[in-house]
């Protein structure tokens, strides 16, 4: 198969395939990709089981069958497992053909609750690839889901579905659910319910790149949204160099309210992958993001205060609600009236890398540009990235990077703390605990980092290379691997194998722990994994 049809699979996986030490975990449920706001891979849940087996049921509490292309990591929250599939096993026999699938299940047994079912963008197959299926990862709050679909639309859902009616404003999920010129479906109980949404593509002029992959960034009244701006169908150009690459929207109307201004789309090698963390830092919160062009940003967080842009400004109430008088009461402002975030610094995990001509270096396997496709992580006042060429277009070195996230400005050599190489490309999310990084590559290798002075402690090799990130929790370290071993270690300096399982399917995305259970998915199936009680005497 040509290395070009495989590429679809990276979406869900950067980043690869989202503040501070402030919490460690939210709450029991585990309702965004990594810990609240930091990003980090790491849980404080306990008595997690050091092996289980799908064959047997061993220490199985429940599984459940998805579609044929699962790359969204599962979120727990509020009672309900949500997790992004395809459409190739449709649960609802009205709904045929390729889809994106946002797919709601019951914590307690697997028990399927409803389902979000999105038609394909049909402009060509590089916006969105087929049979991809919903790519982003969901983010929960309360009764409230927010998720980017295949379209790249973030959208507001009812977590409980249409099974308690049709909220509004939005009530047009009956045509939204089928491809343009079909006649529109009847929402049933078990269909999703879009509370608001707003087009990325239609709004920002968003040239997403096969297909929408972003896990959204909830803090406070706002969403911190990659946009998965990218090249064109050749592979040699941006189509909308313009477009912002991070966006903020109000969680309570879905309205744009700010965006980067850094210029990012003439340098992105391939697309925006990587979405954005939090971090407290000094007092103030920062948001922190990997541009497609290889540089880590931090913003200001929005709050209290004024934001600057081009015609005037915004001003945001103390208690987050937006003055009414506000420019942003129009439907959808123009991106020339909607303020810039402030970049507090910025660090380049390439300097030596091609700035010029960059798509001159596609497929050129030692010099190219670099991509970041994992998030990145916020830590005791660092920042760790994984960053290194492109899968499949660019050059195999990669490394870790941590940096000082307590400087101002050009921080690429004054940030530097140390760079750790890893064995090739790249796509996980790294998972800080214990004074020690976890981080996995697509050179089949899992490496344990020293946090404080980026000196190996151990390395792991596996079967078959990793584009999933790590996850790290009751003193474990848990990873699949795309040739379907999930793989157990001792998350301890000293490297320790505790179980190596064949899950029959390749793994691109996540695990997860939440409510004393893990949550493990294949390409065609979700495990909710839990210690079986010992037998009575």
């Amino acid at each position: 198969m040509p290395k070009q049809t495989n590429r679809w699979k990276l979406l869900a996986v950067r980043a690869a395939l989202c503040v501070a030490t402030v919490a460690s975990t939210w709450a029991a449920d585990q309702p965004q990709w990594g810990q609240r706001y930091s990003r980090n891979m790491a849980s404080e849940e306990k008595n997690l089981p050091d092996s289980f087996d799908p064959k047997t049921g061993q220490n199985i509490k429940w599984s459940v069958a998805l579609g044929t292309s699962t790359y969204s990591t599962p979120v727990v929250a509020s009672g309900k497992v949500l997790i992004g599939t395809n459409n190739d096993d449709p649960r609802d026999p009205r709904n045929q053909g390729d889809r994106g699938v946002l797919m709601c299940f019951d914590e307690k047994d697997g028990k399927f609750c409803w389902q979000l079912a999105v038609p394909k963008i049909t402009t060509s197959v590089y916006w969105d690839w087929p049979r991809a299926g919903t790519c982003s990862t969901a983010t929960v709050e309360g009764n409230r889901v927010y998720v980017v679909s295949n379209r790249g639309e973030v959208m507001c859902l009812d977590l409980h579905g249409m099974a308690n009616g049709n909220d509004g404003p939005f009530r047009d999920e009956g045509r939204h659910m089928v491809p343009p010129g079909q006649p529109p479906l009847e929402p049933s109980a078990t269909d999703g319910d879009i509370l608001w949404l707003f087009d990325m593509v239609k709004d920002c002029g968003v040239r997403q790149h096969d297909s929408a992959h972003a896990s959204i960034l909830l803090h406070g009244r706002f969403l911190y949204v990659n946009t998965s701006n990218g090249v064109d169908d050749t592979h040699k150009g941006i189509a909308s160099p313009d477009a912002p690459s991070l966006i903020v929207l109000d969680k309570t109307t879905g309205r744009l309210v700010a965006r980067d201004d850094e210029h990012i789309g003439p340098d992105i090698f391939h697309c925006t992958w990587s979405s954005p963390a939090l971090g407290e830092v000094n007092g103030r919160p920062l948001v922190f993001f990997g541009g497609g062009n290889g540089v880590v940003y931090a913003f200001e967080a929005l709050g209290n205060g004024v934001l600057e842009s081009g015609t005037g400004a915004l001003e945001f109430r103390s208690n987050g609600a937006m003055d009414k008088d506000s420019p942003q009461h129009s439907t959808t402002p123009s991106l020339q009236s909607v303020p810039s975030l402030r970049k507090v610094w910025w660090f380049d995990c390439d300097p030596t890398a091609p700035k010029e001509n960059i798509h001159d270096y596609l497929r050129n396997r030692e010099q190219s540009p670099v991509n970041i496709y994992g998030m990145p992580v916020f830590h005791n006042g660092r920042v760790y990235v994984a960053v290194g060429g492109d899968m499949f277009w660019g050059k195999r070195q990669a490394w870790l990077k941590c940096m000082d996230a307590t400087k101002t400005g050009d921080i690429t050599r004054s940030g530097a703390l140390w760079p750790y190489p890893l064995r090739q490309h790249t796509t996980s999310t790294p998972a800080v605990h214990d004074g020690l990084v976890f981080i996995a590559d697509c050179g089949k290798t899992i490496h344990c980092v020293d946090a404080a002075t980026g000196a190996a402690c151990w390395t792991h090799e596996t079967k078959s290379d990793i584009w999933a990130a790590p996850l790290v929790a009751d003193g474990k370290l848990f990873i699949g691997t795309r040739r379907g071993e999930f793989v157990i270690l001792a998350a301890t300096r000293e490297k320790k194998l505790l179980a190596t399982i064949d899950m029959g399917s390749p793994m691109h995305t996540s695990p997860v722990a939440a409510n004393g259970v893990l949550y493990v998915a294949t390409m065609n199936r979700l495990y909710a994994v839990q210690k079986s009680p010992a037998p009575a005497r």
